[in-house]
């Protein structure tokens, strides 16, 4: 996969699609890539907006901070507010690992809610037990990775990437360790 170069305009991206092998791109609310030929590019349109002054700088502060232009922070402002506005209970947030959806109210990303639909063998009402919520939270999670697996299968992919040896790399000071059952909790 090669990251989008927010660079290129409007001549040099007609160019790329003017080839016989397109390559097609992907959006995630992290970065876009081009992940493969063959394909066109999604179409798009043009909307013009006026913002106010300082809603202006504050988007092009944003695009800096990022990396992006004002008008692929735009973008993926309007794209994740569409998101927000089309599934309950989730949210967008800046992470470690980029952008990332978010369930509202906690600290877990839509792809650890996932991970734990996985572990649960998509038993939502267990999750919900689990985690103290109500299930309404963990139906949501789960519409909203139905409706974008491929961002939800990236970010399970790069968390089952890691394991002990290259956590070890990253945190030379982690230990594994494993947990026990209290004594009262054990079954007899």
């Amino acid at each position: 996969m090669v990251p989008w170069r927010a660079g290129i305009v409007g001549d040099e991206r007609e160019a790329l699609c003017a080839r016989p092998a397109v390559f097609r791109i992907c959006y995630n609310t992290d970065r876009s890539y081009i992940v493969g030929k063959a394909m066109s590019l999604p179409p798009s349109i043009v909307v013009s907006m006026r913002l106010p002054a300082e809603s202006g700088r504050r988007l092009k502060r944003m695009a800096s901070r990022h990396g992006w232009t004002a008008s692929d922070a735009s973008a993926r402002l309007v794209e994740e507010g569409l998101r927000r506005a089309e599934f309950a209970f989730i949210d967008f947030r800046d992470s470690a690992a980029g952008r990332q959806a978010y369930v509202q109210g906690s600290t877990l990303a839509v792809w650890e809610a996932a991970l734990l639909l996985r572990a649960y063998k998509h038993d939502a009402a267990a999750v919900a037990r689990h985690l103290g919520w109500p299930e309404a939270k963990v139906r949501a999670a789960e519409h909203y990775a139905e409706a974008f697996p491929a961002e939800i299968a990236e970010a399970l992919a790069d968390n089952d990437a890691v394991d002990q040896k290259a956590l070890k790399r990253m945190l030379p000071q982690a230990e594994e360790f494993v947990a026990r059952r209290p004594k009262s909790l054990r079954r007899p």
